[in-house]
């Protein structure tokens, strides 16, 4: 599977962005997805991840309450909404898939290219 981010830009602090993850070459709903942020002299941390059906979710702590991870199987597309967004947010943020059923918070197999957020004070 192929898989297309979008949906960074530059934002202030407080504000929303949503991003877009569109797959293709697969089965989509056979995977369970990811949204990967890294930021610069940092690791790369799993952000958000969703089951295949989208009945199952998971966060980290740092964004639970704040961003919502969801996805259309019609449309081959999973979505991150990042509210009220902070400075540390700022990162490359990437979506990943991974044949599975359940939410995933380990290791993905298939990886999109990244889309940039920034968060200005």
């Amino acid at each position: 599977v192929q898989l297309q981010a979008s949906g960074g830009g530059l934002v202030q602090a407080g504000g929303s962005l949503r991003l877009s993850c569109v797959a293709s070459g697969g089965t989509f709903s056979n995977y369970s997805m990811g949204w990967f942020r890294q930021a610069p002299g940092k690791e790369r941390e799993l952000g958000a991840a969703i089951s295949w059906s989208g009945e199952g979710t998971a966060y980290a702590g740092s964004v639970k309450g704040r961003f919502t991870i969801s996805r259309d199987n019609a449309q081959n597309t999973a979505y991150l909404q990042m509210n009220s967004l902070k400075p540390e947010d700022t990162a490359v943020y990437y979506c990943a898939a991974e044949p599975s059923t359940a939410v995933v918070a380990g290791l993905y197999s298939y990886w999109g290219q990244g889309t940039q957020v920034t968060v200005s004070s």
